[in-house]
């Protein structure tokens, strides 16, 4: 069996709630949107069904990580990049040949309270100060996590 891979999804509150994924049916839905070419190779050369992921609200006001998903289906062409009329709709990609990408991610775990960008930044632990999210400057919406921050985050988001 292969190794579990940990990540963090970006999701604009804007667009993605937690909540929302979780009044799907079976908390499972397409993690679509996905518009950078660095991130939807990682999508496609590197996310595997299994993997798990860290759901991070981002917007003005919120930076926070708020629980924690499954990936349950491995990349695939994202509809919402021809469909005129989606927020996600690219009109230079072809249905034949698609540019972007998505993935299917079923909700796991609500946090407790959520772990802020605040928080993370200000903890000391290592693993927390290793992320690519304290980086300046990374805004990537896909980022991988060490197997220790995601243990440390999940803790935290549980009220540890």
């Amino acid at each position: 069996m292969a190794e579990t891979n940990y990540w963090l999804f970006k999701c604009n509150v804007k667009y993605d709630k937690f909540d929302d994924l979780l009044a799907k049916d079976n908390g499972i839905d397409g993690w679509s949107g996905v518009r950078n070419a660095r991130a939807r190779n990682i999508m496609r050369d590197e996310i595997k069904v299994g993997d798990q992921a860290l759901f991070y609200h981002t917007s003005a006001r919120k930076r926070e990580v708020v629980g924690t998903v499954t990936v349950v289906r491995a990349a695939y062409p994202d509809p919402t990049a021809w469909q005129e009329g989606s927020k996600f709709y690219d009109p230079k990609t072809d249905p034949q040949n698609p540019t972007w990408l998505r993935v299917d991610i079923q909700a796991d775990l609500e946090f407790a309270r959520p772990v802020t960008l605040r928080e993370i930044k200000a903890n000391p632990h290592p693993a927390l100060q290793d992320m690519m999210l304290v980086q300046p400057g990374n805004r990537l919406s896909i980022q991988p996590v060490s197997k220790a921050a995601w243990d440390v985050i999940v803790a935290l988001g549980m009220g540890g």
